[in-house]
């Protein structure tokens, strides 16, 4: 397609997460929390992963053929190690298990780079056995980084079906984490490979936009909270939801504190330790200028009429 290697399928993804990110940023204004720049973050991952795969390599690139491989595979592991990134965040992870931090995937990812593709690449000079020797060690820390990350959400209570959708869709980012190295050792199908990896976008896509009608559910819970214009008390923004300087679990843990949850109850519903809960729980006070749960409670519980 338009001469180079780009396939149409990979273009159409293309148009579609330009289209998703520049929406973004129009909206992401109203937004100013930390969540959407993440999101608009993984987006543009996506636009240059899209772009680096689908237009490398060409003939005419200035520099040896190496360097575009080099551009290609860089792209791909920071979008791997961003996703998995993205889904630490969502859970509240710290870690997924003692041997799996973000920041030993980001070295454990780039010292593979080194010495198991552009070091077999320069002893045989051949694309071929430096991706088998790359990518077949990088499936298996794959699949082991997806079963360490279903262990930890897995038993998220069915009964929420909120946190069942969002673990279904992050169970399929997760998934599309680990085919992108087997996918890769099996050639160059651009159609699937890119189907694969951009389906994980719009799981995610589907998991915010999901998030903020969660919101709008509970607007009417949130309204004392998030209504007021920050510094002028009293003007507020009608039935407009604002987010404010809250990040995106500290309104979802206000809606459950304002439907009177227990922080163990709200620990299980979002499958994060109580005392994770408590300390998300005291960021909000101090946010919203309470002492404590009484006087959060008192101050911005809806009022019956």
């Amino acid at each position: 397609m338009f001469g180079t290697t780009i396939h149409w399928t990979t273009f159409f993804y293309l148009l579609i997460d330009v289209f998703i990110v520049l929406f973004a940023i129009l909206k992401g204004s109203q937004l100013k929390q930390g969540s959407i720049r993440r999101y608009i973050n993984l987006g543009g991952l996506f636009i240059a992963y899209n772009l680096s795969g689908g237009f490398l390599p060409i003939t005419n690139f200035p520099g040896p053929l190496i360097l575009q491989y080099i551009i290609n595979y860089g792209i791909a592991i920071w979008l791997c190690v961003y996703m998995a990134y993205y889904l630490y965040m969502e859970f509240d992870i710290v870690m997924t298990t003692a041997y799996l931090s973000i920041k030993k995937i980001i070295l454990l990812m780039a010292g593979s780079f080194v010495f198991l593709y552009l070091l077999p690449f320069y002893i045989t000079n051949s694309i071929t056995i430096a991706r088998a020797c790359f990518t077949i060690p990088v499936a298996g820390m794959a699949f082991y980084f997806l079963w360490a990350f279903r262990e930890h959400v897995k038993r998220i209570p069915k009964t929420n079906s909120f946190m069942v959708r969002r673990y279904q869709l992050s169970m399929l980012c997760a998934v599309s984490i680990v085919l992108l190295p087997v996918l890769t050792l099996f050639g160059d199908y651009q159609w699937l490979t890119f189907t694969v990896m951009n389906s994980a976008f719009y799981a995610i896509t589907a998991i915010e936009i999901d998030r903020y009608l969660y919101f709008l559910e509970n607007r009417n819970k949130l309204y004392g909270v998030f209504s007021l214009q920050k510094g002028n008390t009293g003007k507020s923004y009608g039935t407009k939801l604002v987010y404010e300087n809250l990040t995106r679990r500290e309104i979802e843990i206000a809606i459950s504190i304002l439907s009177r949850r227990s922080y163990k109850e709200i620990g299980e519903n979002f499958y994060i330790a109580e005392r994770t809960v408590s300390k998300h729980a005291s960021n909000i006070f101090k946010k919203t200028g309470v002492k404590n749960r009484t006087e959060f409670l008192k101050k911005f519980h809806p009022k019956r009429k």
